[in-house]
């Protein structure tokens, strides 16, 4: 197909696409003459991947080099290729002013992540999201241990073996399976926590025998 073609096709712009191309982002096309070249579906697929990193992952270009170049190596294995992805997606976490219940916080995650019999390595930019997270927890008196996080995890596992990781096609294009990822570990995980958060209202309505009206208080119903 033509870069005319291919710009319908992904409903990239044409000026987008061709800033991809010289940044790198997207593999040359065929040349057929000096100033004409085609592309196929590896195109697609491609632009599909960029897009979804972009829009769904609000990722940055040098993140985007990254998973990209990850995509287009061979030799590296699918499941390092889904990390460099997975990581890139993760905000982590700022330096905590107390260093040492940072340490320590840090250590019950990996704990937690041994006691699950979770294979995590210790670079994972989520664990530092986990060790704030309990941090703030406890700053707050609310419980943060082993006991309180494990049917989140627990639930997480579940949705991950039984739901999501299902639908990667892992033994399909390289770029296509990041792209799965990518769109059900930010939108699958948006929509879980609104239906969690909707949950909260119904049992909470159940369970007190009332029904939200929404707003603030003294906002009308």
């Amino acid at each position: 197909m033509r870069i005319s073609e291919l710009s319908a096709e992904s409903q990239v712009p044409i000026p987008t696409i061709k800033y991809y191309l010289r940044e790198g982002l997207l593999p040359q096309g065929e040349q057929t003459s000096a100033t004409r070249a085609v592309y196929g579906e590896a195109h697609v697929r491609r632009l599909r991947l960029i897009r979804a990193l972009i829009e769904v992952g609000r990722l940055p270009l040098a993140a985007i080099r990254k998973i990209v170049a990850a995509v287009e190596d061979e030799s590296l294995p699918v499941h390092d290729m889904l990390g460099t992805a997975q990581y890139a997606l993760s905000p982590g976490a700022d330096p905590d002013p107390d260093a040492e219940a940072w340490r320590e916080a840090r250590k019950r995650a990996s704990a937690l992540m041994s006691e699950l019999g979770w294979r995590v390595t210790e670079k994972a930019p989520t664990l530092d999201e986990l060790a704030q997270t309990i941090l703030s927890l406890e700053r707050l008196g609310m419980p943060a241990d082993a006991e309180a996080l494990r049917p989140y995890a627990l639930a997480a596992r579940e949705l991950v073996t039984g739901e999501e990781l299902p639908r990667v096609p892992f033994d399909g294009p390289r770029d296509a399976a990041v792209e799965h990822l990518v769109i059900g570990t930010v939108l699958y995980g948006r929509a879980f926590d609104a239906l969690r958060r909707l949950a909260h209202e119904s049992e909470s309505g159940r369970l007190l025998g009332e029904t939200c009206r929404g707003g603030l208080p003294g906002e009308p119903g």
